[in-house]
């Protein structure tokens, strides 16, 4: 007879080996976990309806790094309008009690099904921030996983009418950084905080109760917090560093501070985001980061050409300016726009209009002009009714700047 499935088994030495657990399998084996979660999604919502977010943002750190702080600012970043997944919340849901009721733990396994059941909520197409994931080595390995699944059913359905909701995913790591001494003060301090706000709530009757956390009263508590983080999760992070765009924040400061090294990490890449054949239809358009990055070199260069060879024409548009534009610019310095219309020949070359340009540019302004063509009647023939008119050419200059900020009490 064939031995049970449960029996143990005797090892070259002769000790008795006990047979493995099916939750031990079950957390190490990414590849089962996900393929299982896989084939049940599959099955209830068939494969075109896997409708995963465009643009993920994992966000992670340390306890008391910011998440909760600085969640709405990366949202509002990225102009993303739903609310994020927080997996802590997330297995405090009806259907994770149901698993716990059943006397079933909940491992990696129900996360990854609980969390992609989640996403494929419409409120999440275009982006979700996700609070706390991953957190293991298994939930990086099955977040690899889903990616490249997303990538197979972009393939499939990249030339039919469903193209559109299977589009470039985009996966932004966002870890928050704090040091041990700065995690733990705050801990303590979101404690006391807590603490005080609950006992008004008890004492007036209003308000409701916030979560009191044994960590956030407790020094060595909050510190073994800290250690665990580092120990399980950062390294779980760590192996995403290669893969995905990875943002490592310095979040020691003041929310502000914060808030300025978040938007500078978030800022807008086009040949990662969109789709490859948008980007080869706009290669040829160059980004303005790129077009600034010798701007002021060129702009002296050309300031120079015209005194080396236009001499002549340009002292008369400089001298333009200064008596004839410069006091209506003046009289304008609150509002920071000053509007000027010329008829002076001299900006009939357009040399000098571009001389113009570039004196208000090196100064500090930004002018655009606008050449308007007025005909002007000028003889009238009785005989034939004919009205013989005149060109008139009004160039109509709007010049920019820093206003000046009047507080008023």
């Amino acid at each position: 007879m064939a031995p049970s499935s449960n029996s143990s088994s005797r090892s070259e030495t002769g000790h008795i080996v006990p047979p493995p657990r099916v939750a031990d399998l079950e957390i190490k084996d990414a590849q089962l976990i996900f393929s299982a979660v896989w084939s049940d999604l599959q099955a209830e919502f068939g494969r075109e309806n896997l409708r995963f977010p465009k643009e993920f943002i994992l966000l992670g750190g340390a306890p008391g790094a910011g998440k909760g702080t600085n969640t709405s600012f990366i949202a509002q970043a990225r102009g993303l309008t739903c609310e994020p997944v927080v997996i802590s919340a997330l297995l405090d849901t009806p259907e994770a009690k149901r698993l716990k009721d059943g006397g079933n733990m909940v491992g990696d396994r129900e996360v990854i099904g609980l969390l992609l059941r989640r996403l494929l909520r419409e409120e999440f197409r275009d982006g979700v921030i996700l609070d706390g994931f991953p957190r293991t080595k298994v939930q990086v390995e099955c977040l690899k996983l889903l990616v490249d699944k997303m990538h197979m059913l972009r393939r499939e359905f990249y030339s039919t009418p469903l193209s559109i909701h299977f589009r470039q995913p985009t996966i932004h790591i966002m870890v928050l950084f704090v040091d041990e001494k700065t995690s733990v003060d705050r801990q303590l301090f979101r404690g006391r905080e807590v603490k005080a706000h609950n006992e008004e709530v008890r004492r007036s009757g209003v308000g409701e109760l916030l979560e009191e956390r044994a960590t956030d009263f407790d020094q060595a508590l909050a510190q073994r917090r800290y250690r665990v983080f580092k120990e399980q999760t950062w390294d779980a992070l760590q192996e995403l560093k290669e893969i995905f765009h990875y943002h490592f924040v310095n979040a020691q400061g003041s929310v502000t501070e914060v808030e300025r090294n978040i938007q500078h990490e978030l800022e807008y890449q086009s040949t990662l985001e969109l789709d490859p054949r948008t980007v080869d239809r706009l290669r040829a358009i160059p980004v303005a980061s790129e077009i600034i990055i010798h701007a002021r070199q060129e702009l002296v260069r050309r300031l120079d050409g015209y005194e080396l060879e236009y001499a002549e024409l340009f002292g008369r548009v400089a001298a333009f300016i200064e008596k004839k534009m410069m006091p209506i610019v003046l009289r304008h310095a609150i509002s920071g726009v000053a509007l000027v219309n010329a008829e002076d020949s001299c900006l009939e070359d357009p040399v000098a209009l571009a001389m113009l340009i570039d004196i208000f540019s090196e100064r500090g302004y930004h002018a655009a002009v606008d050449l308007h063509r007025i005909e002007i009647p000028e003889h009238f023939d009785v005989k034939t009714g004919q009205i013989k008119c005149r060109l008139k050419k009004v160039y109509r200059i709007q010049v920019r700047f820093p206003g000046s900020e009047i507080r008023r009490g």
